[in-house]
């Protein structure tokens, strides 16, 4: 498995000196990626945590391409619904140019019924937008020249197309990861129930006459207890799991980095463990 840990793009903690030093720190730990959400529009009355402050996703991570050199770059996810499909398109190539191929682009539909109102965007037609945003953004990454609207264009830069992921629940984020993407991104707590989806998801890309497509799952581990821990990456990792991404919580750089170490530790007595088995 690889592993990649969330990194906070919102609340107090979203600072330039705090989202930089800790993207470094966990480039500097070794981990594979680091993780940002998405949010546009956070309502006063749902604002616990992080105060309506959040960073925008594929800014920040621009950002941070600038400020490492190695790790990986993910969005968990990015809401195609909230934004018009050439503009974001392009900010995709634009950050995957930039940081030099290192952009996993998790996407999803989207759920919170105030940002869709905020927007002006049916949300009943989110899983609609979703799919033909994904199938716009995979046509701009197989060809030089495009067509929208009756209107061929030319799309440059055009790097190589990233690591796309679908986040979501079953069966509709399944669906959609089988038909559009390289993969599914879930968010787990109980490995038992990720493995019927995940009989689901090969079913469906088996169906398609597809490779398996990857998982990478997000999920919280209790790093601060060995035998918990060390029993969750095993049965992740007898799932078939491609990716772990590890969320998580701190108000300081001074505690990410401590968790970090952490979870390197088990990482490191893990791999260990499998290369002696």
């Amino acid at each position: 498995m690889k592993f990649g840990v969330t990194l906070r793009n919102m609340g107090p903690e979203a600072t330039p000196q705090t989202v930089k030093d800790c993207a470094q720190a966990a480039e500097a730990c070794g981990f594979e990626s680091i993780w940002i959400t998405d949010h546009l529009a956070i309502p006063p009355d749902d604002a616990e945590g992080s105060e309506g402050h959040y960073l925008d996703p594929l800014t920040t991570l621009a950002y941070l391409a600038g400020v490492t050199d190695t790790i990986r770059l993910g969005t968990g996810v990015l809401i195609l619904p909230y934004r018009p499909k050439l503009p974001t398109a392009k900010q995709i190539a634009t950050l995957q140019t930039l940081a030099q191929n290192r952009l996993i682009l998790g996407i999803g539909a989207g759920w919170m019924a105030a940002e869709f109102k905020a927007l002006g965007v049916n949300r009943r037609r989110r899983g609609a937008i979703t799919d033909d945003t994904l199938d716009f953004i995979n046509a701009c990454f197989s060809s030089d020249e495009v067509i929208l609207n009756e209107q061929p264009f030319l799309f440059k830069p055009r790097p190589a197309r990233p690591e796309i992921l679908v986040g979501g629940s079953a069966p509709h984020a399944l669906k959609r990861a089988a038909a559009f993407a390289d993969g599914w991104l879930p968010m787990v707590a109980n490995p038992e129930k990720l493995a019927e989806d995940l009989q689901a998801y090969r079913a469906l890309t088996q169906g398609l006459g597809q490779p398996d497509g990857n998982v990478s799952v997000m999920t919280r581990l209790p790093v601060a207890q060995n035998d918990p821990t060390h029993d969750l990456l095993t049965r992740y990792h007898l799932l078939g799991v491609d990716r772990l991404v590890h969320a998580l919580r701190y108000k300081t750089v001074s505690e990410y980095e401590a968790e970090l170490i952490a979870l390197k530790q088990h990482v490191e007595n893990f791999e260990s463990e499998q290369l002696n088995t």
